[in-house]
């Protein structure tokens, strides 16, 4: 896990919210966890996500709840070796899922998650008994498990094309874009996770060792996806989601304007597993989900904006990026934002 790996200390205080008596946080677990008390109360301060881990285990094993007490029943110590061990044995990817998601309603009073398939798409829904919405933090941890297991299932980054959540926008969600995806969308109809359908069908082929190593390793093997707000990629992809992308820099312009030379920028980049073009077709894809989750701009407007030649050249890429047409996705989101 790179240095560079840090996680906002106020997720640290969201994971204490359930945990520890209102206002006197366990001294004696953060210092186990090497956390600075000290630092608790202060917005800006992050600490390591080695640090988060220790602390998640900490906590989990503290109150006997792998899911810190955040629903009545809760997830029992032992629970996420259970759901890999049952999803692991499965064929596919999909019906990994479907066995995980299964468990999960078995053992869960509040959140009754189930696999949704719809042509190119694929929805993670989260069905709530209780009409109050949970905490922000509820739902993201999660989709941690949820996701970092499918992840690990697949043997590879499952992309998730947006999230969906019944609550309110919390104060502080910067640590969740980079994690899960820049396109969270609060205040929705229903919790739910979108992903390519595609991704279903991989072939699941993990052996008892790797579960063993999967385990030991949890859930910083997780966690590891958390990335530095502050890192150099995280600053070009801010600076190319507020420039209308007709004006995105090349790579020599780029590298002017960050006082750096191209082989330098190069070099960063690489460091933190990232290419420039990379970042823009990640940036490209983003905006495509982000408008077409809003009934304007026309379709024809949006392959404009994203700087595609026509319609048809936009809608061969979306294909080619997430299985499905922007036709479908648009219908998908707008639907179910309308509470069909």
């Amino acid at each position: 896990m790179s240095e560079k790996d840090t996680i906002s200390m106020q997720l640290v205080r969201e994971a204490l919210l359930q945990t520890c008596p209102a206002g006197e946080p366990d001294v004696g677990l953060l210092a186990r966890a090497g956390i600075a008390v000290e630092h608790l109360h202060r917005p800006e301060a992050r600490v390591s996500a080695a640090s988060y881990a220790r602390l998640w285990r900490l906590l989990a094993r503290r109150c006997n709840d792998e899911f810190f007490a955040m629903d009545p029943r809760g997830l029992r110590s032992g629970s996420l070796a259970f759901l890999c061990r049952a999803s692991m044995a499965q064929p596919t990817l999909g019906a990994g899922l479907e066995t995980a998601l299964a468990f999960l309603s078995l053992m869960l009073d509040d959140l009754q998650p189930g696999l949704v398939r719809q042509e190119g798409l694929a929805e993670i829904v989260i069905n709530e008994p209780r009409d109050e919405p949970r905490r922000a933090f509820t739902y993201f941890t999660f989709w941690m498990i949820v996701h970092g297991v499918a992840c690990w299932l697949a043997g590879r980054r499952i992309p998730i094309l947006a999230i969906d959540l019944r609550c309110a926008e919390p104060p502080f969600c910067d640590d969740y874009r980079v994690m899960f995806s820049e396109n969270l969308q609060f205040e929705r109809p229903c919790t739910r996770m979108i992903i390519a359908a595609e991704s279903l069908d991989l072939p699941l082929r993990r052996s008892e060792e790797e579960l063993q190593r999967f385990l030991a390793e949890a859930p910083g093997n997780i966690l590891v996806r958390y990335r530095d707000p502050a890192s150099l990629g995280r600053r070009i992809r801010t600076d190319l989601l507020r420039l209308d992308p007709a004006l995105w820099p090349d790579g020599d312009s780029l590298a002017r304007q960050l006082c750096l030379s191209p082989s330098t920028l190069r070099r960063r980049l690489a460091e933190e597993g990232q290419t420039y073009q990379g970042l823009k077709d990640s940036v490209r894809r983003e905006l495509a989900i982000a408008w077409l989750s809003h009934a304007e701009p026309a379709m024809g407007e949006i392959a404009e904006r994203l700087g595609f030649a026509d319609s048809s050249s936009f809608y061969k890429a979306f294909r080619k990026w997430f299985g499905c047409n922007p036709g479908h996705y648009r219908a998908l989101i707008l639907a179910r934002e309308g509470g069909h």
